[in-house]
């Protein structure tokens, strides 16, 4: 039996039932009673964090035990497969053309520190035509192909756009540039509008038309995006200014859920960064904690495909949960971040998926993440190719986010700018 196989083997013995209650980080009291006396109906409080059982990540859909990496990747198309089926919808099969064109050039962005490029990419299928447009900066002056941290924007143009009005930490665009790394954005709306009425509209009906019945497991908003980013991706793949061994996705709130998602599917994404994703991205969706299933899909049911509702008050149902997700991504990086008043977003829910994805990284040697104690606030914690910290503040993506991102990153990779 090799190092590797011990290293996962060992982890079979670590129980999967969870108990609520973290060691270390513990949420403001005040907050707590704060936002429960506001929503009496919401689990803010992780002493009433109900007992779960989490799906084993190394059981096969067979009931075989996986020991090894080529079990895994028979395993990884399982779980693909179910995550499509019963959560995020799949992109359905039609002969879509897909076609790139440079919009504007400035080789002198940010004072000749950057160029940056704005690429519409057009869509057709069927005599139906959709385009959306993306931002890409690439630092001047480098001798060789830089890495890029492509950002799903869900904020809107006024946070992304090229002329942007607002500079602020959403889209840190200088300390990136200044960093050694290229930056890309697109806007999650230009991709299929966020929004109930209109989803379909955009990519989603250029594939579909306007059927008036849809598969239960046809994609959501979210699929949407992620089909999106990997089209950015194929752009990014064939510049020759670009390192495409060394791109990673990074999304904030439902961008973050869109950042896993589409890590999972697409392994050209070489690092996937979550920031406050909660339900339906980085947190256990058995705890019932903050947002729940039957909540994200009440308030945005578009988002995922209509099987996903099945599971409304009935998460113990699940046939999978957001640490195997993770475990779609291994053995590349993943990195979640979180914030000191979003509860809603569960944070130690996002932390312990960090660790219940362990033993598929353990294949690869990789460390163990820890269950316990979660770091405090304003700290890095690295186990491997896993990586989190928690800021002080509300659901947002700030300069401090990237930063700790961009280190974890160049640590990962090893990259010497």
């Amino acid at each position: 039996m090799n190092k590797m196989t011990i290293a996962a083997s060992l982890f079979f013995l670590i129980p999967l039932l969870l108990a609520a209650g973290p060691a270390g980080w513990h949420a403001d009291p005040a907050i707590v009673a704060s936002l429960t006396k506001d929503r009496p109906d919401v689990v803010y409080d992780e002493s009433k964090v109900p007992p779960y059982v989490l799906p084993d990540v190394m059981l096969a859909g067979d009931g075989s035990r996986i020991t090894t990496i080529d079990q895994w990747s028979k395993r990884r198309t399982e779980l693909l497969e179910l995550f499509r089926s019963q959560m995020y919808g799949r992109v359905p099969d039609a002969p879509v053309d897909v076609k790139y064109e440079v919009l504007s050039e400035d080789p002198h962005a940010l004072n000749g520190a950057a160029t940056l490029r704005r690429v519409a990419i057009h869509v057709a299928c069927q005599g139906r035509e959709h385009s959306f447009t993306f931002a890409l900066y690439l630092p001047n002056g480098v001798k060789k192909p830089a890495p890029v941290l492509l950002l799903i924007d869900n904020r809107g143009h006024s946070t992304t756009r090229p002329a942007r009005p607002d500079l602020n930490g959403f889209w840190p665009v200088e300390e990136i540039i200044g960093r050694g790394f290229g930056t890309a954005s697109f806007y999650t709306s230009d991709v299929a509008p966020d929004n109930a009425q209109h989803f379909r509209e955009g990519v989603i009906r250029v594939f579909e038309g306007d059927r008036a019945t849809r598969p239960a497991d046809a994609w959501g908003a979210i699929g949407a995006w992620a089909w999106g980013a990997s089209r950015v991706m194929d752009y990014l793949a064939n510049d020759p200014r670009v390192d495409p061994g060394h791109v990673a996705i990074i999304g904030h709130s439902r961008g973050g859920k869109t950042a896993l998602w589409a890590a999972a599917q697409d392994d050209r994404f070489a690092a996937a960064y979550a920031n406050a994703s909660g339900c339906g991205g980085s947190s256990i969706a058995r705890r019932k904690f903050g947002e729940t299933v039957a909540r994200i899909n009440q308030h945005f049911p578009y988002w995922f495909c209509e099987n996903y509702k099945r599971y409304n008050d009935r998460e113990n149902d699940l046939p999978f949960d957001q640490h195997e997700l993770v475990a779609l991504i291994a053995p590349r990086p993943v990195y979640f971040a979180a914030m000191t008043n979003d509860l809603w977003a569960d944070p130690h829910g996002s932390f312990l998926t960090l660790s219940a994805a362990s033993p598929v990284y353990a294949l690869w040697g990789e460390s163990p993440f820890p269950a316990d104690p979660m770091p405090p606030v304003g700290e890095q914690l690295i186990a491997g190719n896993r990586g989190w910290h928690m800021h002080e503040g509300k659901h947002d993506l700030i300069l401090f986010d990237w930063q700790k991102f961009m280190d974890f990153t160049n640590q990962a990779w090893k990259l010497r700018h």
